[in-house]
């Protein structure tokens, strides 16, 4: 069983930091993408980063660049987000995701977190 598990969402005021963490379990899951979405209230999910787990790659929304780094640790079972100059219109729910399937780096996931909550106020 594949489970995708997410921390670190909270309250922070705007222009402040969180690190969101996801720790992927399974004996042999090996993605070929993982990322993060995200889906604030009365909107649907969008496509925040990802990484190409093979190479390192990454891809940013235009919206996050510069402001949102994703990265993993050295065993590769967990991925992070890490978000700096937070703004409140960054205020969603934050999914991690995983792809084992033929895709792009923004479609065809079809591991997913709980999600975290992530609010950010003015």
């Amino acid at each position: 069983q594949v489970q995708l598990v997410e921390s670190g969402g909270g309250l922070v005021q705007a222009g402040g930091s969180l690190r969101l963490s996801c720790a992927a379990s399974g004996r042999t899951f090996s993605p070929r993408y993982m990322g993060w979405f995200r889906q604030a209230p009365g909107k649907e999910r969008e496509f925040v980063t990802s990484m190409r787990m093979g190479t390192g790659y990454t891809y940013y929304a235009d919206s996050v660049k510069g402001r949102f780094t994703i990265s993993r640790d050295n065993a590769e079972n967990t991925v992070y987000l890490q978000m700096d100059s937070l703004e409140p219109e960054d205020t969603a729910v934050y999914y991690c995701a995983a792809s084992t399937v033929l895709g792009s780096s923004r479609t065809g996931y079809n591991y997913w977190g709980q999600g975290t909550q992530v609010t950010v106020s003015s």
